[in-house]
């Protein structure tokens, strides 16, 4: 596990940027059962796991998601084609996660 930040796209599947390169890319590429421990407002405080299966997004097709990846998580960005041109030279990748299950049910 990794930390990351983790948004809901329009269809409420978990949503996460991430460089094409790394390990978190390769290793859903070769399994696409993901976990991710979700806190709600810091490290500390309320929690949720969710469990399902991810697709990796790459670029092209990759490029309207991650904008909206960004407008999600931050608003609007001042540049969007700094943006782009970022996520380009970056090869930056969306990862989809379908929630199948979460939890915990109970606390205690």
């Amino acid at each position: 596990m990794s930390p990351v930040t983790v948004g809901l796209d329009g269809a409420g599947r978990a949503i996460i940027a991430s460089a094409e390169t790394t390990y978190k890319v390769r290793n859903l590429r070769r399994d696409p059962r993901a976990t991710l421990c979700v806190f709600v407002e810091a490290f500390t405080g309320p929690w949720v796991q969710l469990e399902g299966t991810a697709e990796v997004v790459t670029l092209p097709e990759a490029m309207e998601p991650l904008v909206d990846y960004y407008q999600r998580l931050a608003g609007e960005h001042p540049d969007w084609d700094e943006y782009r041109r970022a996520m380009i030279a970056d090869r930056r990748a969306l990862i989809r996660i379908t929630i199948e299950r979460a939890g915990p049910d109970r606390q205690g």
